[in-house]
């Protein structure tokens, strides 16, 4: 069996993030800013759920006590020339 990939955006693997949680990163904000998971295209749509999982299972973590990561707008992908385009029709 290969390796398990938790965010296909940010290729980080299960090995990745148990060994992040073994060196006492115990939260979804500490783990996404050591690993960047959740910060690429898809914002976290898949990779936070499994992350999620991966605490109950190896940390031990109550579902209530694992807090979501927070979202910053834009929640979709948007493309750029779309924000340009309405910064432009707002300078009437």
């Amino acid at each position: 069996m290969g390796e398990i990939i938790v965010c296909r955006c940010r290729d980080v693997t299960l090995e990745m993030v148990e060994k992040a949680i073994d060196e006492g990163y115990k939260t979804v904000e500490e783990l996404k800013r050591k690993l960047r998971l959740g910060m690429g295209p898809c914002q976290g749509r898949t990779c936070m759920r499994l992350l999620a999982g991966i605490l109950r299972r190896k940390a031990g973590l109550k579902p209530e006590a694992i807090k979501h990561h927070r979202i910053r707008p834009p929640v979709r992908p948007v493309p750029v020339g779309v924000l340009e385009v309405e910064a432009y029709e707002g300078e009437d």
